[in-house]
């Protein structure tokens, strides 16, 4: 009796095992992989990071954000070598992730009637499945293992409906299809591996809002992508706003420096290296009489130097 016992609490609890593989995560499971993020979270449990800071993220260079990602131990967040739909024009937001994977019938199977028992869409392929929980501020990275021919995750059709929901675009490693139609969608930006006219085939959605590789980087649901031609960096929500200020300052430091260096004022090596304190004196009034608005609020300033020395 003991072992039909313990035959059927086996079976029971693989059946939740079951029960819990989903095509989409769980709240729980977003919420516990982003445990660091303490501020408001979107129903589906990702970290929303504000509109606010959104945009001043996008004003800031890959360069310097990576540097302050490095300082605090983060060194796989960056992906380089994209082809860009518009290549001057910046894009920043909240990231929903989607992993593809080579066909496998009896997973695809699978998939697709998980995806049924979740309420997903049954009309059209998987690949609009990540679509369709889009927000606006979302950007839409999916994992597709590099593959160009057949490897098309969306048309212009998708991008449409992509860019209406989000009002921003895609990060794929992978490719797309119809790119002079994707081009036309005014607001709407693309980094990719690649495009070409082929339907995508031989290649399933295994994953939403999950962790995925994009090339050098791990990418979480819920990060802030900052993307731009020089590539693309992916910065954990719980770290936004502290790097944010951090690379803010770092910048304008920067365009102190270089404004001294061409007036003829310092030398290299005196802003090369730790500042005098006439040349910190120099920087202070400088901000004060900065000319436009600086891009953070006086108590942020006023607090960084508080909690940081020279």
């Amino acid at each position: 009796m003991k072992k039909v016992v313990i035959s059927f609490s086996l079976y029971f609890f693989s059946l939740l095992l079951v029960a819990g593989q989903n095509v989409g995560s769980s709240p729980e499971y977003i919420k516990a992989i982003t445990s660091e993020w303490k501020g408001e979270r979107f129903p589906d449990g990702r970290p929303k990071v504000s509109d606010n800071v959104l945009e001043r993220v996008k004003k800031l260079g890959i360069e310097t954000l990576w540097g302050a990602l490095r300082n605090k131990g983060y060194h796989n967040q960056f992906e380089g070598d994209w082809h860009l739909i518009h290549p001057d024009e910046p894009m920043t937001g909240r990231v929903v992730t989607a992993q593809y994977m080579p066909l496998r019938p009896d997973l695809n199977q699978y998939i697709k009637e998980q995806g049924a028992r979740e309420g997903r869409a049954q009309q059209g392929g998987t690949n609009s499945w990540p679509i369709d929980i889009l927000v606006d501020g979302d950007i839409y990275v999916a994992d597709g293992y590099g593959k160009i021919v057949d490897g098309t995750l969306i048309g212009d059709n998708l991008g449409n409906s992509i860019y209406s929901k989000s009002k921003r675009g895609v990060i794929f490693y992978g490719s797309v299809r119809d790119e002079e139609g994707l081009s036309k969608i005014q607001g709407f930006n693309g980094w990719i591996k690649g495009s070409d006219p082929s339907y995508i085939m031989q290649m399933m959605l295994t994953s939403i809002n999950t962790p995925i590789r994009i090339g050098r980087a791990i990418v979480l649901p819920g990060d802030v992508v900052l993307a731009k031609k020089y590539g693309t960096l992916f910065i954990p929500a719980h770290l936004v706003e502290e790097l944010l200020l951090t690379a803010e300052m770092t910048e304008l430091r920067d365009e102190f420096g270089h404004q001294r260096l061409r007036e003829g004022i310092y030398k290299p090596g005196e802003i090369d290296s730790a500042w005098s304190d006439q040349i910190k004196k120099d920087f202070m009034n400088w901000l004060d009489n900065y000319p436009g608005k600086l891009p953070m609020s006086k108590k942020e300033l006023d607090n960084y130097f508080k909690e940081r020395n020279w």
